[in-house]
């Protein structure tokens, strides 16, 4: 549990410190990842928050050693709370009455969750066959790319767009990224630190990490730089939570508790959270302008 909220506030940092960097850059593309990265690594303030990501992704593997992966994405939706009150306090972003009441509701889902909880009596898988987690992983890999480069193409031909889309597709190399994760997890189970490198090699689960971060550390930026914070990363986590609890667990073959009662919280809990990430609009309200980034100040 500390360890899955100390993921959630590394991650809800790096993104708000993410994107308030890249307001201050020329507009960025991905047709032109050199120049993307070039004015990304000579940003303090990125730097910061890519570092808040990283460190967040360390948090995430102590979780999946210790956590279903179901239970621990019904934790992981928790950290939109503290990522939309970041967003208006150092963005400027301006929440909706709708999206407020959203995040008491997310909060009641993490309780459930939470509540499903019961040590040492949840199975937590430590392997899946590789034929099956490629099977997995990389269509959604050719279809995330796919519809980014789409999207990219309504908005070069004038075409409305919205943060929709690209959160659905960053969500999926993310939802990959976050099985990676979870079988890197599953790979550091021996004292032998030789034996578990060679294994991790051996493994598909580095690779998709590396592809995963690469592609999306360019896609989520240009994203990022377009739409606000405060809607975009709640359809990327949807999807992305979505992906790992779903095809995860059936990947890993963890099983959901026996116990009627807890039973009926873990899936409620999930399904609450990711309702109601589903239902939080998700077109700016066009009437009104976009709110400027607040200055940060000392306290």
């Amino acid at each position: 549990m500390a360890a899955a909220l100390l993921a959630n506030v590394l991650y809800s940092t790096g993104f708000v410190l993410e994107k308030r960097a890249l307001g201050r850059m020329p507009e960025v593309t991905v047709r032109q990842p050199v120049r993307l990265l070039r004015l990304v690594v000579g940003s303090p303030l990125w730097i910061g928050g890519s570092l808040a990501l990283a460190s967040g992704f360390g948090a995430q593997l102590a979780v999946y050693r210790t956590l279903p992966i179901a239970a621990a994405q019904g934790i992981f939706v928790s950290g939109l709370v503290l990522l939309v009150l970041l967003s208006t306090r150092l963005l400027g972003e301006e929440t909706s009455g709708r999206e407020r009441y959203a995040l008491g509701a997310i909060l009641v889902a993490l309780l459930m969750v939470v509540l499903s909880l019961k040590e040492g009596a949840d199975h937590v898988s430590r392997n899946a066959p590789y034929p099956l987690v490629l099977l997995v992983c990389v269509p959604s890999l050719a279809a995330g790319v796919w519809l980014y480069r789409r999207t990219e193409r309504r908005a070069a031909r004038g075409l409305s767009t919205t943060g929709v889309e690209y959160g659905v597709a960053v969500g999926l190399l993310y939802g990959v990224s976050s099985l990676a994760i979870k079988g890197v997890s599953s790979c550091l189970t021996t004292s032998d630190v030789g034996e578990a490198t060679v294994g991790l090699l051996r493994s598909p689960y580095p690779y998709l990490l590396l592809f995963t971060g690469a592609f999306g550390l360019v896609m989520s930026q240009a994203a990022l730089q377009r739409c606000r914070a405060s809607l975009i990363v709640p359809v990327c986590t949807t999807v992305t939570s979505l992906f790992t609890a779903v095809l995860g667990t059936l990947a890993f073959g963890e099983a959901l508790p026996h116990d009627p009662l807890r039973l009926a919280l873990r899936i409620a809990g999930t399904l609450l959270a990711v309702t109601v990430l589903l239902a939080m609009p998700k077109h700016d309200d066009a009437s009104r302008p976009p709110a400027e980034a607040k200055e940060l100040t000392p306290p």
